[in-house]
């Protein structure tokens, strides 16, 4: 029985007791004022006058109660061995006294209901606050099992066949399989292995599956936990973890210890922060001592994954802790191809469907990305009672994971119709033609997430870098929708905002970061590792930020100035393009194939040509 389970039964138990005492409390019946003491003597002296009518003798005791003639009721008591000679004396003095036996409660009964009433709460209660102190007590040692955070060899189904998109990656770790499996190989030369492996990239890459697999190939015990699972609020417990974890791996070596998550154990110290903090750093000490201390010949591997690797702190990262470091990025189109494949296996994909074209249409997604996609697109041809998946499912499905579940109901007026249908015209007319954005895929009205309308724009090939023409051109595209509005309706409406927000932050990036601006190559802000907690101040002067909202605004006009040329250029295209989005409600490659056609690249006749291109991107009415 665990201990929640002994703790519930204890309170039902602690409750069902209370309710019954106060119940006899309350239901129990008043008490009745005791009789007067009458001393034996006043006793045999009342019994000589006659007034005695009745005298009540309770058995086994030498108790008497005394009732009068006039009514007056007293109780009395007589001496030890008196009983006999006392009965004679009363018969023999007055024969009309009734003498009544009175027999006493049984003391079974009243010792059940005195260790019921009195004696099982209290030691119920006891028996609670001994459980309770117990379990703050484990806590506070720190014990936990180790053995439950661990794989077993026949756990472990996940191998380097199971992961796709990331080569880099598992070349890397093959040499982690390597040692585990055949050591002498390396010891043979005096090659050490790694101590520590850390994986870094963004979330959803398979950081966590790679951990696995390098388990699953070496067949070793796998001890799988999160970096919160070693803070605790009492002093020296996740130091004490630490500790169990370490020794617990020992015995089982070779094996591997992975730990998710750990920036949040493993940050900067000396931020401050009271005891938790304090907590905190305790930790992260342990784990620094743990990892210089056990040998490499142990046969313990540790691999932690982290999406900051910015915050970690640097005693952690030094050669002798985390000596290798392995990136795992996005992955490219082919790394993308074999993912689709990994997660297509055991779909039905109909004719139409081919991964490459999955692969082509998803830039930027991650491995958990693609797996959520066909997952949805199996949802949706089991919905719609389909034995295949088709193209159409995979679009629909595309759609749902980028812009949100589409709404079901439309309380739209026709004039916010021709609203978002002018301003996501606006997107698209602009993209389109601008020389360095991506390529226009589709533009709907239909409502979908927080988004009234959106457009999707997906690159022709992964991009690493973005040029300042190509991020200038996102900008003015960004402001296609707003300027859109102003130029046909000229009141402009609240469904920009979502665009505003994103183009003040490209251009902010542009000043104070990229040196994309009058203010020249400096870096304006907060570095790496660098927390406003940390700092009282910006490390640059007022007159610098005058400057730099000033270069920002340029940008910003910029970009909508080229928006509004490029739309008033177009006016007659932004009509019928709204129209068609009025009638069709949205509308794919084919469709903009036809509205666009006869449009050529527009120059810009202002000097601008400042920019820098990235992966897809939604634009919507919010």
């Amino acid at each position: 029985m665990s201990t929640n389970t002994r703790l519930r039964i204890l309170i039902f138990l602690l409750l069902v007791a209370s309710g019954f005492l106060i119940f006899q409390m309350v239901s129990a019946e008043p008490e009745v004022e005791p009789l007067p003491e009458l001393t034996f003597s006043e006793l045999l002296a009342e019994l000589e006058a006659g007034s005695i009518e009745q005298l009540g003798m309770t058995q086994g005791t030498s108790n008497i109660t005394v009732a009068l003639e006039n009514g007056d009721e007293f109780r009395s008591a007589m001496p030890p061995g008196f009983s006999d000679e006392f009965v004679d004396r009363v018969l023999s003095t007055d024969p009309d006294v009734t003498i009544t036996a009175v027999v006493p409660p049984a003391s079974g009964e009243s010792t059940v209901l005195f260790l019921i009433v009195n004696v099982l709460p209290l030691a119920l209660m006891f028996a609670l606050v001994f459980l309770i102190w117990k379990r703050m007590g484990n806590k506070g040692s720190g014990k936990f099992n180790a053995k439950n955070r661990k794989l077993t060899q026949e756990m472990q189904t996940v191998t380097f066949n199971d992961v796709a998109g990331a080569d880099e990656a598992i070349t890397e770790l093959g040499e982690i399989r390597d040692f585990l499996t055949n050591p002498d190989r390396f010891a043979s030369i005096g090659a050490k292995i790694p101590k520590g492996v850390l994986l870094y990239g963004p979330p959803g890459t398979g950081k966590t599956l790679l951990a696995r697999a390098v388990a699953g190939e070496a067949g070793v015990p796998f001890y799988t936990l999160s970096g919160s699972d070693f803070v605790e609020m009492y002093a020296g417990v996740g130091a004490s973890r630490v500790r169990d974890l370490f020794e617990e791996a020992k015995k089982e070596a070779p094996a591997i210890i992975f730990v998710d998550e750990i920036d949040a154990v493993g940050r900067h110290r000396g931020g401050g922060g009271g005891a938790g903090n304090e907590e905190r750093e305790q930790t992260l000490n342990q784990l620094l001592v743990e990892m210089d201390g056990f040998d490499v010949s142990t046969g313990v591997i540790f691999i932690a994954a982290t999406n900051r690797p910015d915050i970690l702190d640097p005693a952690l990262l030094r050669p002798g802790r985390f000596d290798r470091q392995i990136a795992v990025d996005r992955p490219d189109l082919d790394g993308r191809r074999q993912i689709a494949a990994v997660h297509a296996a055991g779909k039905p994909l109909g004719d139409d469907v081919s991964i490459d074209t999955i692969a082509r249409r998803t830039p930027g997604f991650t491995g958990a990305d693609l797996a959520n996609l066909l997952n949805e697109a199996a949802l949706l041809a089991a919905r719609r009672e389909r034995t295949s998946i088709s193209q159409a499912e995979l679009d629909d499905a595309l759609d749902r994971v980028i812009a949100g579940p589409e709404k079901g109901s439309n309380t739209l007026s026709e004039r916010e119709k021709y609203v978002i249908a002018y301003h996501e015209a606006g997107h698209a007319i602009v993209g389109h033609v601008l020389p360095n954005s991506d390529p226009i895929h589709k533009v709907s009205i239909i409502a979908r997430g927080k988004a009234l309308g959106w457009t999707l724009s997906l690159p022709e090939k992964d991009k690493v870098l973005k040029s300042r023409s190509e991020l200038s051109d996102e900008m003015a595209m960004l402001l296609g929708g707003r300027v859109a509005e102003e130029i046909i309706f000229g009141d402009p409406t609240t469904g920009a905002s979502n665009d505003i927000e994103r183009v003040t932050a490209i251009a902010r990036s542009m000043v104070t970061e990229y040196g994309m601006s009058s203010l020249g190559l400096q870096k304006f802000g907060l570095g790496v590792g660098e927390s406003y907690a940390s700092s009282t101040k910006a490390n640059y002067s007022d007159e610098i930020a005058h400057q730099i909202d000033d270069a920002v605004r340029d940008l910003v006009d910029r970009a909508a100035a080229e928006a509004r040329e490029v739309l008033t250029v177009y006016r007659p295209v932004l009509d019928r393009m709204a129209e068609e989005l009025i009638e069709h409600e949205t509308l794919d490659e084919d469709d903009l194939a036809v509205v666009f056609e006869g449009l050529e690249t527009f120059s810009p006749s202002r000097e601008r040509r400042r920019d820098g291109g990235d992966r897809r991107q939604v634009l919507d009415v919010r």
